[in-house]
């Protein structure tokens, strides 16, 4: 008598379990709502009443909203620059607007229609599941390349380059036009072109010569006005010197040199860059002015001489120095 008591106890929990976790598939799968995440992969099915859903990141917010038998995208873009985002979709009893996978460029500071989808059937059950991916920066952008960069350094100062164009190191695939100078820590860089800042960090103070140390770099990220973005990289902790917003003119002063993230001794990184896709960037080849010559490609194992600045508001003093080494990511 007591084992069949408890016997049924038992199967009367399984059963109340099964109908939760049945009742949670179903508010996931088949309710009036669906669920969307940045970066990430999610599911909706519905014959519902129209509903507005949203996820929440602090810069980038993907929402949906029933119209109807229409189901809209908006992408809410709070980054200081555009935003390009791919949508990898699967699709049943659905057709979209646009075809897939579909990446697209949003403007900064506001909410854009992306897509939409509607049933091929309307009286049929439709679902869809998708992943979406961003990065900053535009696919639209075209690099300006009668432009000539000032060298991120004081002018009279000459540092060496350790790692140019096409470096066996980690010059290679999106990094394949980057550009390295060996640099003590604690060295003013300035910017090679005026733009607008649109991210810094400058918290870490860890690096090392592996990619897992990659996550702990410190950066200061530019837009060009041709939509290009310019990052300066591996800085100093605590030692950036300007602001997401803000605007600058070449041979400003931007942060100080150091040696964190993926980073094999103090040298500052420099590569500019546009976005394919919400996945990928490629960097891009750019000249610069030195103090010996109007527009050149800099090599590996060569020492560079900074020219006077010439549109900065405030033109640094610094007395001439020269550094040499070995080779420095």
């Amino acid at each position: 008598m007591l084992k069949a008591i408890l016997f049924n106890a038992c199967r009367a929990r399984l059963n109340c379990a099964k109908r939760l976790l049945a009742g949670a598939i179903c508010m996931l799968l088949l309710g009036k709502f669906g669920f969307v995440a940045v970066a990430a992969t999610t599911a909706a099915s519905a014959n519902g009443s129209p509903a507005t859903i949203a996820s929440q990141t602090k810069t980038v917010n993907v929402t949906t909203r029933r119209d109807g038998d229409v189901t809209r995208f908006y992408v809410e873009n709070n980054e200081l620059c555009e935003i390009t985002m791919t949508f990898e979709m699967g699709l049943v009893n659905l057709k979209g607007s646009t075809t897939f996978p579909c990446t697209v460029t949003l403007p900064p500071r506001q909410v854009t229609e992306a897509f939409t989808l509607s049933p091929n059937d309307p009286g049929a059950k439709w679902e869809y599941t998708y992943t979406n991916y961003y990065k900053l920066g535009s696919q639209c952008a075209k690099h300006d390349d009668s432009y000539v960069y000032q060298l991120p350094y004081a002018a009279g100062s000459a540092f060496r380059v350790t790692q140019g164009y096409n470096g066996s190191f980690s010059h290679t695939g999106s990094n394949k036009y980057a550009t390295d100078w060996q640099m003590p820590e604690g060295t003013p860089v300035y910017a090679a072109r005026g733009g607008t800042v649109i991210k810094v960090k400058d918290e870490s103070d860890t690096g090392g010569s592996n990619i897992k140390y990659d996550p702990y770099n410190n950066y200061v990220l530019i837009r060009h006005d041709d939509g290009t973005l310019a990052h300066y990289c591996h800085l100093q902790k605590n030692g950036c010197l300007v602001r997401p917003g803000q605007v600058v003119v070449a041979g400003e002063l931007l942060a100080r040199s150091g040696n964190t993230g993926f980073s094999s001794g103090p040298h500052l990184h420099f590569c500019v860059f546009k976005t394919k896709n919400g996945r990928e960037r490629e960097s891009i080849p750019v000249k610069f002015k030195t103090a010996g010559d109007k527009a050149i490609t800099l090599r590996t194992g060569r020492n560079y001489k900074a020219s006077a600045i010439e549109s900065a508001s405030v033109r640094p003093i610094a007395p001439e120095s020269s550094h040499q080494g070995g080779v420095v990511q």
